[in-house]
């Protein structure tokens, strides 16, 4: 964020936030910060990923929700509709809460506003995080104990509100920390975190655990899940291979295709999210034990990094349409029905059709035929 002296933002060196007591502060002579050319970049890409992520992540959760999508079997089901979900609260609140912020420099939306938004950012990036382990528990669960289904629906419901509880309450200090503060001598007011804390250490603490919660402890739940989903298919292999010399068997010939393809989908996820985010969180940790690292480092980098890290929210859609035949399909009859309703001749075309949904199965007309996803 520009300026805000936010959990895991470093500021730039050109929008640095004004200390609280100015009286007290060597600082009075402040000079305000400026929309500086990085940052201009900054909030061309962050709108461009914003449109993106916008459009693709509520296709998506049209997909799930009352296209095709539907035929998710019942447990997973919830679980993508909480990811995008939590892609789609990144996309309408950290987005454009960053670029509008850039772009003024300052803060003009109040205290109340200050809090609000603070908050709301922090509570998406965990809930997405803590969504993400929710999924790697349940493939987990499914390739490790195949026949325990039943009690799947329960399992993922209860983890998932905890995921969600979790996410608010750690968000919820942000609602006490942040506070506007103006600075009269050069008619400046920023929404930052300064003077919530006594000593400097004590905010690091604060980032600090913020890191671990949001990173460290999902990152090192999800290489648990996933190295126990791999030793496990690497021993079913062994078994069947010792058992069936005659025969040449896969990992993929252990597990059913379609949880098989379920699980290499929620990996990309997983690896998508520790790619996009890892630069950001470690430039966070440089600066928080080296604030003086702000001057030797360009503010470009900075900017590219958050930028970068947004670019997860583009992923997930993409990596799901990648993977999932169903919501292509409800992509392509989308788009079949639009260029329907512009072409002068649709209703000739419409007219030799017996069903409303017909031009769907003209489309892809073996979606009817496709097997839930475990």
């Amino acid at each position: 964020m520009s300026g805000n002296g936010s959990v895991l933002a470093p500021p730039s060196v050109s929008e640095a936030p004004p200390p609280v007591n100015m009286s007290h502060s060597p600082f009075t002579n402040l000079d305000p910060p400026t929309f500086t050319r990085a940052a201009q970049v900054r909030v061309g890409a962050t709108l461009v990923l914003f449109l993106f992520a916008a459009c693709s992540n509520l296709a998506l959760l049209s997909s799930v929700w009352c296209g095709r999508g539907r035929r998710l079997s019942s447990h997973l089901r919830p679980l993508m509709l909480s990811l995008v979900s939590a892609d789609l609260l990144m996309t309408f609140v950290v987005m454009p809460l960053d670029a509008v912020w850039n772009v003024t420099v300052q803060w003009y939306g109040g205290d109340a506003l200050c809090k609000l938004l603070c908050f709301l950012k922090l509570f998406a990036m965990h809930a997405s995080a803590f969504i993400l382990v929710v999924i790697s528990l349940d493939r987990q669960h499914a390739i490790l104990h195949p026949l325990d289904a039943l009690s799947a629906h329960h399992r993922n419901r209860c983890m998932l509100l905890l995921a969600w509880t979790m996410s608010l309450l750690l968000a919820a200090p942000q609602l006490f920390i942040f506070r506007t503060i103006r600075v009269d001598s050069v008619n400046f007011t920023q929404c930052v975190s300064h003077g919530s804390f006594s000593h400097h250490w004590q905010e690091t603490v604060y980032n600090m655990f913020h890191f671990i919660t949001l990173y460290v402890v999902p990152l090192l739940m999800m290489s648990c899940c996933y190295s126990r989903i791999l030793l496990h298919i690497n021993q079913q292999h062994l078994q069947h291979k010792a058992g069936e010399s005659h025969l040449r068997r896969s990992g993929t010939d252990i597990i059913p295709k379609a949880r098989m393809k379920t699980l290499k989908m929620t990996v990309v996820i997983v690896v998508s999210f520790v790619v996009c985010w890892t630069p950001y969180y470690l430039l966070g940790i440089w600066y928080w034990f080296q604030p003086d690292m702000l001057s030797v480092t360009p503010e470009y980098i900075h900017h590219a990094l958050f930028v970068f890290g947004n670019l997860n929210t583009c992923c997930d859609p993409i990596i799901y349409g990648f993977y999932t035949p169903s919501f292509r399909a409800d992509l392509a009859a989308c788009c079949h029905r639009s260029r329907s309703h512009t072409s002068p001749h649709s209703l000739d075309r419409l007219s030799g059709r017996q069903g409303p949904h017909s031009g769907e199965q003209e489309v892809h007309p073996a979606v009817n035929t496709q097997a839930a996803t475990d």
